[in-house]
């Protein structure tokens, strides 16, 4: 996750309106399958929901997040959560396996982020995630790009998201020295439990961190409108159009 001026995580709102992103991550956790002793580091914590899981299957655990006030409240919720920056972790072939659910698609240099995988790992450790995949959320972004240009902005300049295809998230694995096992993509249309304009919230804030809060309440509105037509079937049921990536590989060779 990202934590500059402009996105800042509220772990209460994020609670409120995206703990679905914790409860859908359940088959990564899976596909990771956590043995008890096994020592993991957890690639992007939030607050720790999907953490507590793996502690709960007997691991050791580590999150590591970009995000002051999430690894706050990982730590009120008894995770061993540190601050730190995926582009530098600061780890050297320390564990079993890495996990990440829905945070890698928030870090540009992916590239960065792989070798520091890599280095934590112990040899023949796994790493084992989920994240965005190209297409996710196309939808909403073509919406969203009329009702920003009108303000000035360039949606596309200022999209936090950084959605691999499939081939590409491969060839940056196995370049990094990591042996696939796995990546598929998957189509997930996501309801959301709420308004649009909380996940806009919550999640869109890269968009119009410029803005002051009333100018942002009514860009987020002229965003739900725009986009009501295809997403929303009515009475607040807002469909998101989600493309996920799940993968695993293993640590080999040499970065």
């Amino acid at each position: 996750m990202i934590d500059d001026d402009r996105h800042r995580w509220d772990p209460r709102r994020y609670a409120a309106h995206a703990r679905f992103v914790a409860d859908l991550g359940q088959p990564a956790v899976e596909l990771l399958a956590p043995a008890a002793g096994e020592r993991i580091l957890d690639l992007g914590c939030g607050d720790g929901a999907l953490t507590a899981k793996l502690v709960a299957a007997g691991c050791t655990v580590v999150g590591v997040d970009a995000s002051a006030e999430m690894v706050a409240a990982a730590r009120a919720a008894g995770i061993d959560a540190r601050l730190m920056n995926a582009e530098a972790l600061g780890f050297d072939a320390e564990f079993d396996a890495v996990f990440s659910n829905a945070a890698l698609h928030w870090m540009a240099r992916l590239d960065r982020v792989l070798a520091g995988v890599w280095r934590a790992l112990r040899p023949g450790g796994r790493f084992v995630g989920e994240c965005g995949g190209r297409g996710n959320l196309d939808g909403l972004l073509a919406g969203m790009q009329p009702v920003l240009a009108r303000r000035g902005i360039d949606s596309r300049e200022r999209n936090p998201w950084h959605c691999p295809g499939a081939a590409e998230l491969q060839a940056l694995l196995v370049t990094t020295g990591f042996a696939v096992e796995s990546i598929a993509r998957i189509e997930r249309p996501t309801r959301l439990p709420g308004e649009l304009r909380d996940w806009l919230r919550t999640f869109a804030c890269a968009f119009v961190f410029d803005l002051d809060e009333a100018a942002r309440e009514t860009v987020f509105a002229q965003i739900a409108e725009a986009v009501r037509p295809d997403l929303c079937a009515g009475a607040g049921c807002w469909t998101l159009d989600y493309v996920r990536l799940r993968f695993r590989a293993e640590r080999r060779g040499y970065p």
